[in-house]
């Protein structure tokens, strides 16, 4: 070939974009989504109104603890099981992309 350095840069395009393609289907396929409509939102539970049984359902959370949190009712903020020691921050940590605290 008359011009060398033009296949190793075709060569060095093709494997880039190969490579970035197996990148974003990778991240795509393993990251969760991350959008709250549709189906995500449907999935959250409002600290507020949830039965005892629909709070054990999230993970780290057993009967001791989802009736702490029914105990201490309302909360403004999700992040109030934390502040007012209803539950372990590690345990909070475990489910705040799944919680909600819907205000009346």
């Amino acid at each position: 070939m008359r011009f060398p350095f033009m296949r190793r840069t075709l060569g060095v395009a093709v494997l880039s974009m190969v490579l970035g393609g197996m990148a974003v289907f990778a991240l795509h396929t393993a990251a969760p989504s991350v959008g709250y409509a549709g189906d995500r939102a449907d999935k959250l539970v409002d600290i507020n109104s949830a039965t005892e049984d629909e709070l054990k359902e999230l993970p780290g959370i057993g009967d001791a603890l989802a009736s702490r949190i029914i105990k201490h009712r309302p909360y403004r903020r999700k992040d109030e099981l934390v502040e007012k020691k209803v539950i372990p921050e590690a345990a909070y940590e475990r489910i705040k992309h799944q919680i909600v605290a819907k205000q009346k």
